[in-house]
């Protein structure tokens, strides 16, 4: 995740040194080092936080003494805190990020939010840098981190459930993988486009636009949803990932 959102964040003026003893190569124009003696001497911004949550405590304090006066620190890592970060990174401002899958191809829906100390320039930093790989919002409280994880973090994978079901019926109904992955797909993107535009209407507007009395639309929704099955089951869903982002702060 940390690479794919850095090719998104370097379409801004800041420049990148990346430290992985492991990388190959970093994006086209970020610095690669191996480790943090090569940079031990040079002081930066901010630093970006994208390693394992169990490493945390090991490798940040290393570089708290290279963060510059006015720096921040900034977190991709699920499960922790503001708090721990900061604490870590010597008392420095810190902002937390939930980033999702799509951010890879521009078209994240990312969650952020900062401690006292991060608000104002931090944080509008790190929106800026957000707003580069997709949507960011800004939200007021940690809990609500977790509740974007369950809503917007996880949510890429249920999405991709959905479709695949989606496609399997259509497969079920006569076609192959090819057309039904087209055919399944396509309509989502074209659906969720719509719901996009401009002043579009709300969802159940849409919803009611395409569906006539007695006609085709009308007996698949019935047999989709009609006795709330899927609203339940989506409830359950956000309620289920965000418990379980609780357990792992």
């Amino acid at each position: 995740m940390g690479g794919a959102l850095l090719s998104h964040w370097m379409q801004g003026n800041e420049q990148f040194t990346v430290v992985d003893p492991a990388l190959e190569s970093a994006p086209k124009g970020a610095r690669l080092v191996r480790d943090r003696s090569d940079i031990a001497s040079e002081t930066f911004d901010v630093v970006i936080v994208a390693i394992k949550p169990q490493m945390i405590d090991d490798i940040l304090p290393d570089y708290a003494s290279m963060l510059s006066e006015n720096g921040y620190v900034l977190s991709i890592a699920a499960g922790c805190s503001l708090s721990r970060l900061s604490r870590l990174m010597g008392g420095a401002p810190a902002v937390r990020v939930m980033p999702n899958l799509p951010a890879a191809v521009g078209k994240g829906v990312s969650g952020l939010c900062a401690d006292d100390k991060g608000q104002g320039p931090a944080l509008a930093h790190a929106e800026a840098m957000m707003g580069r790989t997709g949507t960011a919002v800004v939200v007021d409280s940690e809990d609500k981190i977790d509740r974007v994880t369950a809503v917007a973090g996880s949510g890429p994978g249920y999405v991709f459930e959905i479709a695949r079901a989606y496609v399997a019926a259509a497969m079920e109904m006569g076609f192959d993988e090819d057309e039904a992955r087209a055919l399944v797909l396509g309509t989502i993107e074209g659906a969720t486009a719509m719901a996009l535009e401009p002043g579009a209407a709300g969802l159940e507007d849409l919803r009611n636009s395409v569906t006539s009395k007695g006609g085709t639309t009308a007996a698949g929704l019935d047999a989709l949803n009609g006795d709330g099955t899927i609203s339940r089951k989506m409830r359950e869903t956000l309620e289920a990932a965000y418990n379980r982002a609780v357990e792992l702060r």
